[in-house]
Formats: C-alpha cells, sequence, structure tokens
C-alpha cells in the first residue's frame, strides 16, 4: 500500500475504522490486528469503488464486513512487532474511561445494532445508514432509540 493511498484516502477516515474496530475488538492487539486487516481490504478493493456512494460509505462498510468476518472466524493473526507510537490516534483510543465504558456497551449489542450505532454516532442520516445496513429508514430510526435505551441502561449499571 503506498503511503499517498493511506495518507489521502484512508486516514482522513481513521476515525470510523477506529471506532467500527473498537467496537468489535476486546484488546488492543486484536484492534490493531483488525484495523491492519480493514485498511488492507481498503487498499485491496479500491478499483472496485464505483462512485455509487461516497468514499466514507465504502469504508464503513468494508470495515463493518472485515470485522464481522473476523469475529465471526475469531481470526488472530500476528503482526510482526508492529507497535503503535504512543501519540497515534490509535493509541488514544484505549485510554479515554468514559469512551472505553461506552464501547463496553456497545459491545453487549447485536453485530447489527453496534453497525446502526456506530454509524448514527457518525452522524449518518438514517437513509444513509439504511442503505449501508439494507434495510428502510424507518427501521432504523426505531432500532437507534431501542439501542440508545439499551446503552443508557448498561451505562447507569456501568455495565454488567
Amino acid at each position: 500500500m503506498s503511503n499517498d493511498f493511506y495518507n489521502t484516502s484512508i486516514l482522513p477516515h481513521a476515525g470510523i475504522i477506529i471506532k467500527i474496530c473498537r467496537a468489535y475488538t476486546d484488546s488492543e492487539p486484536d484492534f490493531e490486528d483488525y484495523y491492519q486487516e480493514v485498511c488492507l481490504q481498503i487498499w485491496k478493493s479500491r478499483n472496485a469503488f464505483k462512485n455509487k456512494s461516497k468514499w466514507s460509505t465504502w469504508i464503513y462498510r468494508i470495515a463493518l464486513n472485515v470485522c464481522l468476518t473476523l469475529t465471526k472466524k475469531k481470526v488472530r493473526t500476528s503482526s510482526v512487532d508492529s507497535k503503535i507510537p504512543e501519540n497515534s490516534e490509535e493509541n488514544k483510543a484505549f485510554q479515554n474511561e468514559d469512551l472505553n465504558l461506552l464501547y463496553d456497551a456497545i459491545k453487549k449489542l447485536s453485530e447489527v445494532d453496534r453497525a446502526i450505532i456506530l454509524l448514527y454516532l457518525e452522524e449518518n442520516a438514517n437513509k444513509e445508514i439504511a442503505s449501508i445496513i439494507g434495510t428502510s429508514p424507518n427501521n432504523v430510526a426505531v432500532r437507534v432509540n431501542r439501542i440508545k435505551k439499551q446503552l443508557k441502561i448498561l451505562l447507569d449499571g456501568k455495565i454488567n
């Protein structure tokens, strides 16, 4: 993967990738593996992008598919001693305790609900979320309300 592609096409959307990978992993090494695999798959599938959606939507779809696949297969690939620099955005993702609590609560949700709430938290419109998930915008609105209630209960109880 060229640095140019990473810097121009992936790095501006690193927040999306980080949030999705965090929601589907339980440890920093797994997170790093998932993040790396998502970036690799984005690079591999870049020529398949047909401009039918926004590039960020394409990244969401790839990240969700990769994370769901890796979660289902429980693939644990070991990387060759790739340490994340201490000041990187990826490392900061694990240092905020309130954020960690939120991710712990999100991990309690079903796979589809996790995807929906992550897209919602990125301020995507219900129509956009529906197109990514493969459902109707009304269904998304109902599910978001239910997910918010579920997260509130989990966070009020400090997650169990």
